[in-house]
């Protein structure tokens, strides 16, 4: 007789039903029940706080020395223009919040300060402190000068030991932080509901993800009429071309799985098959160009309705320093996000609360971010492949 398996469900599923059930609980639980989570939420807080900067300097340092250590102009050529389309969408989502949200959403709905006057604030009944080892900005540039410095004298050893620390970490987030994700997104939910601000955050939701849906097409549009303006190609065919990449990513909700349809698809647009072939599978790590668009879009949503400050002086290093750690970013489940949060906390001001609510409402969207990344990979390959072809010509 064969054993009955249950079935993992994925990510987003699992988040949708924390906040559904979050909500729902809120209107029948008891105080004293809601304060135990809100508790449990304090101490999975502190300790995100305390790991945050480790899995900056985990994460990055082999990352850059990677980079650094990997090959010649073109890699240097495919990592400053995925750095650039990856502003770019940051920029392009700053200012479209900025044209469109005050509209949309209500400014300070959510600022403590006003919501203390209409609404019972909720206490754990007892903290842990974890203070980190060091502050996040002084981790990123501890990350960037490891990962320089190993780039430069190529060494193994000290480079082996952050390999092994990254794996380490990417354990921790897979093992530890993911699978209590929809535990702490019920806990914010169900804090959220019995302090009664559930109508503005779920009305937030819905409005935002319209919005990121329409900048996720507006980007690609962009992104395939300049490639194809600089590789001579029909913008609108070569974008067609990459659909079944983009298709397949809304599936895996990963750029490394869908490597092999994305390289197909680049081949299929005239792109030489060694040049797909390191230009690819690189862009599918270093080019996070629709999830730096989806972070920003959220994080303003954010920072609109708790009253935090939106001008583009705290948003364009926001922005710059994203658009690094996103090519940084890990190919982990959440690594985007989780490599995000000590930016946002950083830049914006973003506390648990509100880094919670950024976890959800990005991971809401996490499969229409991933295609629009190897879809954008599509565009980079098109244009490096143009700018392979004139340095060929100029040299026989």
């Amino acid at each position: 007789m064969k054993s009955f398996k249950i079935p993992r469900l994925p990510l987003l599923l699992k988040i949708a039903i924390a906040i559904v059930l979050g909500i729902g609980c809120s209107f029948v639980f008891p105080m004293g029940v809601t304060r135990i989570f809100v508790t449990i939420n304090g101490i999975f807080g502190n300790f995100l706080s305390f790991i945050i900067p480790l899995i900056i300097v985990a994460l990055i340092v082999p990352g850059v020395a990677d980079l650094g250590k990997s090959a010649g102009n073109l890699l240097g050529i495919t990592a400053l223009i995925a750095y650039g389309s990856t502003v770019f969408a940051g920029f392009l989502s700053y200012f479209t919040c900025r044209w469109t949200y005050p509209s949309l959403l209500s400014a300070g709905s959510m600022d403590a300060t006003a919501l203390q006057e209409t609404s019972t604030q909720i206490l754990p009944y007892f903290t842990i402190e974890m203070p980190p080892v060091m502050g996040v900005m002084s981790a990123l540039i501890l990350a960037f000068v490891l990962g320089l410095g190993l780039a430069a004298i190529q060494g193994n050893t000290l480079r082996n030991g952050m390999c092994e620390f990254r794996d380490l970490t990417v354990l921790v987030i897979e093992k530890v932080i993911i699978p209590l994700l929809p535990l702490y997104i019920f806990g914010i939910f169900l804090k959220i509901g019995a302090e009664g601000q559930i109508a503005s955050v779920m009305g937030t939701f819905i409005k935002v993800i319209v919005v990121i849906f329409a900048l996720h097409i507006l980007l690609l549009l962009i992104q395939f009429c300049i490639a194809g303006a600089v590789a001579g190609k029909n913008p609108i065919k070569a974008l067609m071309t990459m659909l079944p990449a983009y298709a397949t990513a809304l599936g895996t909700q990963s750029s490394a799985a869908t490597i092999p349809v994305t390289l197909k698809q680049a081949i299929k647009n005239g792109v030489n098959e060694d040049l797909a072939g390191f230009v690819i599978p690189l862009c599918a790590t270093i080019h996070l160009a629709g999830s730096t668009l989806k972070i920003t879009a959220c994080a303003y949503a954010i920072s609109l309705i708790n009253g935090l400050p939106i001008d583009i002086s705290t948003y364009g290093g926001f922005i710059l320093m994203l658009g690094i750690t996103m090519v940084a970013a890990p190919g982990v489940p959440g690594g985007a996000i989780m490599a995000a949060l000590g930016v946002l906390a950083t830049f914006l001001g973003f506390d648990e609360n509100t880094q919670g609510l950024m976890i959800a409402l990005y991971i809401a969207m996490d499969s229409f971010g991933t295609a629009c990344n190897v879809t954008g990979d599509g565009a980079i390959a098109l244009v490096v492949n143009r700018i392979n072809q004139k340095r060929g010509k100029r040299n026989e």
